[in-house]
């Protein structure tokens, strides 16, 4: 038994210096640090009736397309985090959204589980999703979404460094629509928590996302109806005129 013992408290120890290299090996803190420092953004306060629509991890031939022709019909710009390797496959998406205006930013190049990997591998994503963005659209990002949310100090400070600021979403406007719950619970989700300034969570790809196309079918003409303007992360920002202390007040989570 001292043996075993003996072996699990090695293997412990050697197991230690490899996840302080990661980039979440640090101490979790707590939202309104980040935000408060403005390195972080969750949603933008503001009293005009603006929303940002942000679709994760294509782009997709098929249902990037089918939003894209959706978001034309009611005069909607989004935010869409693009995958590098997704990008190098189907540049020709990437192009046609940067040329209908909206707004192209960095989701890593291969999606990987940011917790997992070293800060070195986050940077060489980051750069290497830049460069095939650039290269299929002339366009630079300047915002970054860390893949499944997670976000660290060290998160922070390697996108700091590539000249990113972090964007997550709304709390209470994530709509789950990955696993498929349904188009009425994607509906409801995002209907029944609309707030000025929200950045709402959507993705492209990632399986079959019929249901999300379906969904925006009913979201874009009723909050249109209520008097919302859909606009890219980046114009929201610029109307509220201030990266600091973004996403204080008004804020919800569910």
């Amino acid at each position: 038994m001292k043996k075993q013992a003996l072996a699990i408290f090695i293997g412990m120890t050697l197991l230690i210096p490899s996840l302080t290299g990661s980039a979440l090996a640090r101490t979790q803190r707590d939202r309104d640090y980040y935000e408060t420092r403005g390195e972080i953004v969750w949603e933008v306060p503001t009293n005009t009736k603006v929303m940002a629509l942000t679709f994760d991890d294509g782009p997709d031939p098929q249902y990037t397309a089918q939003i894209a022709e959706l978001l034309k019909q009611y005069n909607a710009k989004a935010t869409f985090f693009v995958v590098g390797s997704r990008v190098k496959a189907f540049p020709e998406v990437a192009r046609q959204l940067a040329q209908e205006q909206h707004e192209l930013a960095n989701h890593t190049y291969s999606h990987p589980d940011v917790r997992r990997i070293s800060n070195d591998r986050l940077q060489t994503e980051m750069e290497k999703t830049q460069e095939i963005i650039y290269e299929s659209t002339g366009i630079t990002p300047q915002l970054f979404r860390p893949p499944g949310g997670y976000y660290s100090d060290s998160v922070v400070n390697v996108a700091k460094r590539e000249g990113f600021l972090v964007v997550m979403w709304s709390w209470h406007q994530d709509t789950r629509d990955w696993s498929d719950p349904g188009v009425r619970r994607i509906v409801n989700k995002v209907l029944n928590n609309a707030r000025n300034g929200d950045i709402v969570l959507f993705h492209d790809y990632g399986g079959n996302r019929s249901q999300t196309v379906k969904a925006l079918r009913e979201i874009l003409p009723e909050l249109q109806k209520r008097g919302y303007h859909f606009v890219t992360v980046s114009e929201m920002m610029r109307l509220y005129g201030k990266t600091k202390k973004v996403g204080q007040g008004d804020q919800g989570s569910d």
